[in-house]
């Protein structure tokens, strides 16, 4: 059993930010006081907030290691100040049944610096055989990655869903919608041509109808007023709220659903910092140079898990946003979403903190990233980085160097945990 240690600095609690000691035993908070007494305590420096869920993984692990595994993968994540991932289940073995489910957690449970989730995928027919542990079940109603596509939902099938009760996350681009505009691609702007808003709009108002439990959009690419309508949760990317088709990125910025006209993504960002998103989450992509030789052929995704909070948190340096939607969107709201108990400095939560100087801002070289590869679109972005991060009360990071090995823990879904 470890002996008890504590934290002292500045932390966000309770909506403000208060000098504190805050006690960790067994990788909880166990205590919270302004001053602890005789025990092993380290002071932090800088703003102290809870650690960061990305919900929105994928790791390539197993199936395409060579773009990235879930040693690497995580190495970035607690770089960023990410203490949690949830990976997505599209790898070149899909995860869409209990023994790929098993094998996966298998191959990757002692790669892992982060904390982690692993979803499954529902391909029409198969809600019989997912595992239960299942952080998420994950819908693609338009072609993407290693998907399969679902274009209808049968009564059936829609009752065996609501009683997963782990949350329904959705792929939202019409399957027919995208035959439609199917064509070849030279440019982003092509790509958002071959996928409009259109396509995701009708996905929208499909699963809006479908009565399936808990229901999250994924990376959503525009912003309606009417989107939440049917939905828990809107998820929405750094890259769709700060990039555009207009941008000369090449195949680097070729992502499903698309980077967006510039009038769009502005639209969605003034959305987000109104508040209108519920949390933020990486979509983070790796592929390979080849990958991305030629733009028609390139395949769609970013790296991001890395970059994503140090780019929100360069917003709230620059006030475009408010520290109170920072913290729901990116540390809050998600750990919510999916049941896991982190997000707030609080007893009994787990004693992930990230300490961080908000001031401390610079540009992005994209080359002291930790991915296997990168070549990020936000090379030259301002970002903010944490310099310090706690893994259930383990230093992960000192003083933005990786002083300890992977010790992340599985977090099976527990519907008991569920808000």
């Amino acid at each position: 059993m470890d002996e008890p240690s504590s934290i002292t600095g500045l932390f966000y609690y309770q909506g403000d930010f208060r000098r504190l000691e805050v006690e960790i035993s067994e990788g909880k908070i166990s205590k919270i006081s302004k001053a602890l007494g005789d025990i092993k305590i380290t002071a932090l420096s800088g703003a102290i907030l809870p650690g960061s869920v990305d919900p929105h993984v994928h790791f390539r692990d197993p199936g395409e290691t060579w773009k990235e595994d879930f040693h690497t993968g995580s190495m970035a994540a607690a770089f960023g100040g990410t203490t949690a991932v949830i990976d997505m289940p599209n790898n070149r073995i899909p995860i869409d049944n209990y023994s790929s489910y098993m094998d996966k957690l298998g191959t990757v449970r002692s790669k892992s610096y982060a904390d982690f989730g692993l979803a499954s995928m529902f391909t029409g027919s198969n809600s019989s055989i997912l595992h239960k542990e299942s952080s998420l079940i994950k819908t693609f109603l338009g072609n993407s990655t290693n998907s399969v596509t679902v274009q209808e939902i049968s009564a059936k099938e829609a009752e065996a869903l609501k009683e997963l009760k782990a949350p329904k996350v959705f792929h939202l681009e019409d399957g027919k919608c995208l035959t439609d505009h199917a064509g070849h691609e030279d440019s982003l702007l092509d790509h958002d041509a071959r996928r409009p808003v259109e396509c995701e709009q009708k996905a929208f108002s499909t699963v809006r109808e479908l009565d399936l439990g808990k229901k999250i959009a994924a990376h959503c690419s525009s912003y309606s007023d009417d989107m939440e309508k049917g939905f828990d949760y809107l998820e929405v990317t750094p890259h769709h709220l700060l990039l555009n088709a207009g941008m000369k990125l090449g195949s680097e910025g070729k992502v499903n659903p698309p980077l967006r006209s510039r009038d769009v993504q502005e639209k969605v960002l003034n959305a987000f910092v109104s508040g209108k998103f519920s949390f933020v989450g990486s979509d983070h992509a790796p592929h390979s140079d080849e990958d991305k030789e030629e733009f028609d052929q390139a395949k769609s995704g970013i790296i991001g898990v890395e970059t994503r909070l140090p780019l929100m948190a360069a917003l709230v340096n620059k006030k475009v946003l408010s520290l109170e939607t920072f913290l729901k969107t990116n540390i809050v709201n998600a750990a919510a979403a999916y049941g896991i108990k982190k997000g707030k400095i609080e007893i009994g939560y787990d004693a992930d903190f990230v300490a961080i100087d908000f001031s401390n801002m610079k540009r992005l070289n994209e080359n002291r990233l930790h991915s296997k590869r990168t070549v990020s679109p936000f090379n030259g972005f301002d970002v903010v980085f944490p310099s310090d991060v706690y893994i259930r009360g383990r230093k992960v990071i000192e003083k933005y160097e990786l002083i300890d090995d992977p010790s992340g823990e599985y977090m099976p879904f527990q519907p008991s945990s569920q808000p």
